[in-house]
Parts: C-alpha cells; structure tokens; sequence
C-alpha cells in the first residue's frame, strides 16, 4: 500500500439509506419550525423569532441541497459545501445587524414568546443534532449538516438566555449580546466548512494527478 493511500481517511459521503431517511426526517422537523416559529413571531412583534425562523427555512434548503448532491461528483458535493459555507457566513452577518436594527429602532422584543417559542425550537434542534449525530465526522458536505443542526441549538439556548436578560432588565441589549456570539459561532462554522471543502477538493485532485502519472 502507497504511502499516500496510508495518509488519506475516508470520510463518510452520505451514501447511506440511512443517512438519508434521517436527513428527510430533519428536513421536516425544520419547514414545520419554519412556520411555527415566523407565524409567533410575527405575532409577538419579535424579529429575533422572526430571525430564527428564516433560519430554519435557510436550513431546509440546505439540507435539501445536501441530500440532492449525494452519490454526485466530489466537483458537486464541493460546491455545495462551498455554497453552504458562504450562506452560513451571510446569515451570521445578517442575524446581528438585523438585531442591531431591532435593538435600535424597533424597541424591546416580548420576551414571554421568545422565551416559550425558543424552548421549542430547541426542542426541535435538539431531536435533529441526535438524529445526525453519528454522521457529524463524514466529509464537508455531510459534516456541514451536523454543524448547522449543533449551531441552530446553541443559538436556541442563547435565545432563551436573551430572552431571560430581556425579561430581567426590561431592555433589548440582552438580544444584542446574544446576536454577536451567534453571528461569531456562524462565521467560525462557515470558515471550518469552506476550509474542508477546499482541502478535500485538493487532496482529491492530487490523488488523481498522482494516479494518472
């Protein structure tokens, strides 16, 4: 065996019946907090609620794209890592200066809804990230899913403790704070994705430049 072969780990691909039954079962659970979570938002007045909401909705699609890219090119599957990977970053850009402008201009969000609706979608994060979590080392585009599931609960938890500070001190500054770590965490995932999507692109083009000479 070559040495370059010693030095390659596969990564699991998606190629697995399994994996897909439970990708289509996280792909339901969000369109459904899609529409619970905007309809209470909306409700309530809440544009952090109304924020996660598109988040769950971002993450439908994404998934979809996950599973329609499995069993195709590494050029394919890479891509949409990539696409992934900026979309992630762009949410993360998005969601603090979207409560920045709550904070501002719109006043205090009421922290009753965002507490009781946040513990429901966490609830719904957490059954996705147990769902998927024996798949969170496969390559970047499975993996990116398993990081979008884990970075939506944390983000839950962090909006049910902006909720608790916003009931607390009467103020939004709470839903700010907890903007910028979400917007932080974000970034930092999209950056892991891109970065593994580039290296694995790389290291396959190498193994197949090394095959051909």
């Amino acid at each position: 065996m070559s040495a370059s072969c010693c030095r390659q780990e596969h990564k699991f691909d998606g190629m697995s019946p399994v994996y897909m039954r439970v990708l289509w079962v996280v792909i339901a659970i969000n369109a459904t907090m899609f529409c619970i979570e905007m309809a209470a938002g909306v409700m309530a007045g809440s544009q952090a609620l109304q924020a996660d909401a598109l988040d769950f909705l971002g993450d439908t699609l994404t998934y979809g794209l996950s599973l329609y890219v499995i069993g195709k090119s590494l050029r394919a599957r890479t891509a949409a890592a990539l696409f992934k990977g900026v979309t992630l970053a762009l949410m993360g850009l998005w969601v603090f200066g979207d409560t920045l402008y709550a904070v501002l201009v719109l006043g205090v969000p009421r922290a009753e809804i965002m507490g009781l609706v946040g513990f429901l979608a966490l609830a719904a994060n957490l059954a996705s990230v147990l769902l998927l979590l024996r798949f969170r080392n496969g390559e970047a585009n499975v993996r990116s899913v398993w990081l979008c599931s884990r970075n939506d609960a944390i983000g839950n938890v962090a909006v049910i403790l902006a909720a608790s500070g916003v009931w607390a001190s009467g103020t939004a500054w709470p839903d700010l704070v907890v903007a910028a770590a979400m917007a932080g965490l974000f970034l930092w995932s999209a950056t892991l994705i891109i970065l593994q999507a580039v290296r694995e692109y790389r290291q396959r083009g190498e193994l197949v430049a090394e095959g051909s000479s």
